[in-house]
């Protein structure tokens, strides 16, 4: 079995979990890059990390690294993306792993044109559940898809100088937990969706801070998605079809699926499935990552992060929400 080692760019709260799994996984982290040196120090021996390194691109360039991990604001991703590809480098970055569609579509060519796996870190898309609902509606056991429920709140505190409210680093709710909600709907549509309902209350520094999203395409498949800032709410998705439906709670690393079979308006059987473990998503990430390596292809991941990227991008545009540096791209 091919052995391939990791680097991970930042040191905040994700890239210690990240750090964590992979010393489960594999037993260590290869190298670690910040150029804040007394984080990195930290970090490196929290986590027993030997490679260190101030500046990201200096890592990037190590030819005994095979996987750079980006756990940085989201205004960082796409430069760290780009220099990781054309080093050769399979490329594992946080959501959103873009702030808009026209950055996406460049770094998924580039991998593309490399040969190099590109994947952004949706835990949900390496939960075991959802395989499992996956086959579910696969086999005709909720019959036509007709709708998705999706909702992520989180209750930010009030701090107009916070990086998830500030504008220069691409904060708001969409781009933090928006993304999530968007990959668990767009998994359960049959098609990208073409019509988009949206209405955004802003918070004062001019990012979104909660929002109510309508997707549609051409199926007439809809989904229906709140997000907020400033007001918890829970992680709750639910796919309706002409059979019954699915409620999955804590979506993000969902490990139980409660299903109500609807036989008539008046007859209900319920189910309950379960699979993998909430503690063990990241370790999930990580297997799969060095699966997508060994067979040269995802499964379709990075694809269903396309179409996040382009419905984000659509949503903030008919908000009229601009980011400083969106000037560079079209939006």
């Amino acid at each position: 079995m091919t052995k391939y080692n990791w680097g991970i760019i930042g040191t905040g709260w994700i890239a210690h979990e990240m750090a964590d799994a992979l010393q489960t996984v594999k037993g260590e982290v290869y190298a670690a890059a910040n150029p804040n040196e007394i984080s990195l120090k930290k970090f490196a021996a929290e986590k027993n990390i030997k490679h260190l390194f101030t500046n990201p691109d200096e890592m990037i360039q190590d030819p005994n690294i095979d996987i750079i991990y980006i756990a940085t604001p989201h205004t960082f991703h796409y430069d760290y993306i780009k220099k990781a590809l054309k080093a050769g480098k399979h490329v594992f970055c946080e959501k959103a792993i873009t702030v808009n569609a026209d950055q996406f579509d460049e770094v998924e060519k580039l991998a593309k044109d490399k040969h190099l796996i590109l994947s952004e870190g949706f835990t949900l898309y390496h939960m075991p559940i959802y395989q499992k609902v996956k086959k579910l509606i696969r086999d005709g056991k909720l019959g036509q898809i007709k709708l998705v429920q999706v909702n992520f709140g989180s209750l930010k505190d009030y701090d107009p100088n916070n990086r998830f409210f500030n504008k220069d680093l691409a904060g708001g709710a969409l781009l933090d937990i928006g993304g999530y909600a968007t990959a668990f709907a767009r998994m359960f549509l049959s098609k990208q969706p073409e019509s988009i309902l949206t209405t955004v209350k802003f918070f004062e520094t001019g990012v979104d801070e909660q929002s109510g999203i309508i997707l549609k395409n051409t199926k007439d498949e809809m989904a229906v998605m709140a997000l907020s800032m400033r007001a918890k709410q829970p992680k709750r998705g639910v796919i309706s079809g002409t059979k019954g439906y699915i409620e999955i709670s804590n979506y993000p690393r969902a490990t139980e699926a409660q299903i109500t079979y609807t036989a008539s308006a008046h007859e209900e059987r319920h189910e309950t499935i379960n699979a993998g473990s909430t503690s063990e998503a990241l370790e999930y990430e990580i297997k799969d990552m060095e699966r997508y390596i060994s067979q040269g292809h995802d499964d379709g991941e990075l694809a269903i992060s396309r179409d996040v990227a382009h419905i984000l991008t659509s949503v903030r545009t008919s908000w009229g929400m601009k980011y400083p540096f969106d000037e560079n791209n079209r939006i």
